[in-house]
């Protein structure tokens, strides 16, 4: 399949750049750590005497109707900004979202990354901080407190030091805030219910029986088109696109030690349960129920998007907003555009674990993890730079834009999103991919946030948006957070892990029936030899060490 050659190249070239980038550090290192922290007698005030400059990563992801995403109104906003105030010039760099840990990687290797790099893998950061690959940024933090005041404000404490060694008093990122925190749902076409007469699913069997209807009334629900009919979408990150299937089958007595004792895996592939939430699939995919190529599109490849969009698809899992985004390019913009205004998708609560609970495992605050690496030369202009799009007045017109172009404010204060077009629009929502420090709209008063994130999909009816927000708070549970350094084994497994963990979900998913139990206990098996059942003893024997005497 062209998505596992992908995978292998991508593997390949990973470990060897590891070898590379070891070798590379490894002399580097020794003096970066011996270095001695000294003030910088050219920064008084917030601002430096002589202009300074830095490379800040950007993601692409080349969403149709977007703006060169290292030039655009937002991001000459920032230059400007961060020139004046801090004297300070900026320059971004692209990095592909989709494939962000393999670029990752590979410009940590080569010595070219940004002089500010954000990545949601912290096990990438963690090996190459041990490589010496990576800048300690705990002296900037704590002598320069004072200056960061907008950043410590907006992130907090926590996010500020989750990953502060508890021994070293190393500090190799900080993680931005998720400040409206909330993960997946699960969509179906609500005219396609409405057509068949049947009601909002509320377990797993009667998902199923939904799906079933919805094959055998193709010729009704799509016409000539019925041998397009895909009853339920997913794409091959599995354990994303059908997390909430596999999710309900983790037991809801799981202890917050064992859930992160187990945390390796952020698709939480490594539970308790899990292998019986993929039997379920296998069952599903079996049944022709579920989207028979869907191992053959890489992540990011955007034909099951696409197929949404034309009306084929009945029932999906994906982003809690995710058919919502990006207006008339957006998935339920296609689908008005292709079938009608009537054509929608809403979210449902299906799956209830063995305490009859909707669970949602939510993340905990943290969200994507910033660093330096140690190819910047200016550590403290790129903390500076973090501090200025904390501003609240610099993050809120970021997130929101120009008062009549990008969004329109009610009488009551709430703020309404307004398509825009080139060059005002936004190439993630609420702008999310510069306001790298903050995940959500924050437009300053809670009341007029909640009011505002309705009202900030152009084209989508509020109501769509408040109930799949509410639902995310339906039997929610947050990750837990032990600070307790660096877990050494974690070392070099992200991208390799993912490769595996995808591969392997995608093949039990597809395998016979009677393949099943096979498929899954040898990949499994394999995974945990390949270093993860390290990782898992590593993470045992340190809550041990740091928090076995605790209560």
């Amino acid at each position: 399949m062209k998505r596992r050659i992908i995978m292998k190249k991508s593997l390949s070239v990973f470990l060897c750049l590891l070898l590379t980038v070891g070798a590379s550090f490894a002399n580097g290192s020794k003096d970066a750590a011996s270095a001695k922290f000294s003030k910088d007698p050219d920064f008084a005030n917030g601002k430096f005497g002589t202009t300074r400059s830095i490379t800040v990563e950007v993601f692409d992801r080349s969403n149709d109707g977007g703006t060169n995403p290292e030039n655009n109104f937002y991001t000459d906003y920032i230059k400007a900004g961060m020139l004046k105030e801090h004297n300070v010039k900026v320059t971004f760099k692209r990095v592909p979202r989709w494939t962000e840990p393999d670029a990752m990687n590979n410009l940590l290797a080569a010595g070219t990354a940004p002089d500010l790099c954000l990545t949601y893998s912290m096990p990438t950061i963690n090996t190459y901080a041990q490589m010496g690959g990576v800048l300690d940024i705990a002296p900037y933090l704590d002598t320069y407190k004072s200056d960061l005041s907008n950043l410590y404000n907006t992130v907090g404490d926590l996010n500020i030091n989750f990953a502060r060694d508890p021994v070293k008093n190393v500090v190799y990122a900080i993680s931005a805030v998720r400040y409206v925190n909330a993960r997946t749902a699960t969509f179906v076409r609500e005219d396609w219910l409405k057509k068949l007469n049947i009601a909002e699913p509320t377990n797993s069997a009667e998902f199923e029986a939904m799906l079933v209807a919805f094959k055998d009334n193709a010729s009704t629900l799509l016409g000539k088109d019925a041998a397009k009919m895909i009853p339920f979408s997913m794409g091959v990150d599995v354990g994303w696109e059908g997390g909430l299937i596999l999710d309900q089958f983790i037991p809801n007595a799981i202890s917050d030690k064992d859930w992160w004792i187990n945390g390796f895996c952020d698709r939480h592939t490594l539970q308790p349960g899990i292998k019986e939430g993929v039997r379920l699939l296998n069952k599903w995919y079996n049944l022709g129920l579920i989207w028979k190529d869907f191992p053959l599109y890489p992540v990011g490849d955007k034909t099951a998007a696409n197929n949404a969009k034309a009306g084929y698809v009945g029932a999906f899992i994906g982003n809690w907003d995710g058919p919502y985004r990006d207006g008339d390019n957006g998935i339920v913009g296609g689908l008005h555009k292709v079938v009608g205004p009537d054509a929608n998708y809403i979210a449902v609560d299906t799956f209830k674990n063995d305490a009859g609970i909707y669970r949602k495992y939510q993340s905990s605050p943290l969200d994507r993890f910033l660093f330096l690496p140690s190819t910047n030369k200016q550590p403290l202009a790129s903390m500076m730079y973090l501090d200025f799009i904390s501003k609240p007045e610099v993050r809120k017109f970021l997130q929101i834009g120009e008062e009549g172009v990008t969004h329109i404010t009610q009488a009551n204060g709430a703020i309404k999103a307004k398509a825009a077009k080139a060059p005002k629009i936004m190439n993630s929502s609420n702008n999310i991919d510069l306001t790298m420090t903050i995940n959500g709209l924050d437009v300053g008063d809670p009341s007029l946030n909640a009011l505002s994130l309705a009202l900030g999909y152009a084209g989508v009816d509020p109501k769509y948006i408040q109930k799949s927000y509410l639902l995310q708070k339906v039997g929610a549970r947050y990750d837990p957070i032990f600070t307790v350094g660096t877990v050494a084994s974690e070392s070099g497994q992200g991208p390799q892990f993912q490769v595996k963990r995808d591969t392997l979900l995608a093949q039990a998913v597809v395998s016979k029936p009677v393949d099943f139990d096979a498929t899954w206990d040898n990949g499994m098996k394999a995974i945990l030899a390949s270093g993860v059942q390290k990782i898992i003893d590593e993470r045992a024997a340190l809550y041990e060490k740091y928090y076995g005497a605790k209560k």
